[in-house]
């Protein structure tokens, strides 16, 4: 039942799906005093006012039900930036790691990317954390993937080698940086100004292959439109040692916020303790 709604939903168009988005937003933030919370301590923490990203409540609803559409729709409208650093870097034979927050629509960065340049330097791959649900472990496994495009791997430590191997092979990887990795797997790090537990991967890929580091976000446009994209360099020389690397990236993370706050995610738990796990 989930997998033929998911289906069915992916056919509509795109600016009902984010009008039904908004909708969906504003209710959870009224049903949820938890999360209504977080999201306000969260901006909060960053130094905005409410009123100041509003418009973030619909457009994390807005987040939910495109996914069916991007998954497993008909391609949707993405607009090129002007510069584009990928060109460059991948003329240099480097690999790429893409870096992008929960800000906006990250799903439509690798595939927009993974749609113009796979062809010629190989897939993008990127990793998942796999459902506890049987039926949501299926769908997500399929969703994800798209033949010679994108290769999306379980997070396990053998798909930390194939990242590894897939970046010195001058290929690119991609990774959601501001995502709490679980016990073991991230250090505490300033993120606007307050320790959170990050992951330390990003940086280690890095520093082990010397790959480009691209920051990457896919800002929605009005009434469905689309979506545009915007890549740029790292801001900095990442650093040798792992803690000073660390909290680059996470810098780097909260000046993408910055350009929109009003499509970041202040609901996500960016500050929770993170899970134990093997």
């Amino acid at each position: 039942m989930f997998a033929a709604l998911f289906r069915l939903a992916s056919g509509w168009p795109l600016w009902l799906l984010h009008a039904l988005g908004g909708s969906l937003g504003w209710l959870t933030w009224l049903v949820s005093p938890t999360y209504r919370r977080r999201f306000i301590d969260n901006a909060r923490q960053a130094g905005y006012r409410f009123a100041q990203v509003r418009g973030a409540v619909g457009q994390a609803g807005r987040m939910a039900l495109e996914t069916p559409r991007l998954w497993f729709g008909p391609p949707v409208p993405v607009e090129w930036p002007t510069h584009n650093p990928i060109d460059a870097a991948y003329a240099a034979g480097r690999g790429i790691v893409f870096l992008t927050p929960h800000l906006g629509c990250f799903e439509i960065t690798v595939q927009a990317v993974a749609a113009r340049y796979a062809a010629r330097f190989g897939p993008i791959t990127i990793l998942y954390r796999p459902s506890r649900q049987p039926v949501l472990e299926q769908v997500l496994a399929q969703a994800r993937q798209r033949q010679g495009q994108v290769q999306a791997l379980a997070a396990t430590l053998a798909s930390v080698r194939a990242l590894l191997k897939a970046l010195r092979a001058g290929q690119a990887v991609g990774l959601l940086p501001d995502q709490v990795p679980p016990q073991g797997q991230g250090l505490w790090a300033p993120f606007f100004g307050k320790p959170a537990y990050t992951m330390t991967l990003a940086a280690r890929l890095a520093q082990q292959t010397g790959a480009a580091i691209i920051v990457v976000w896919g800002q929605r446009l009005p009434r469905g439109a689309g979506y545009q994209l915007h890549l740029a360099d790292f801001p900095e020389t990442l650093a040798d040692d792992l803690p000073t690397a660390t909290g680059q990236i996470n810098r780097a993370m909260e000046g993408l916020i910055r350009q929109c706050p009003s499509q970041y995610l202040w609901g996500y738990g960016r500050y929770k303790t993170p899970r134990p796990e093997a």
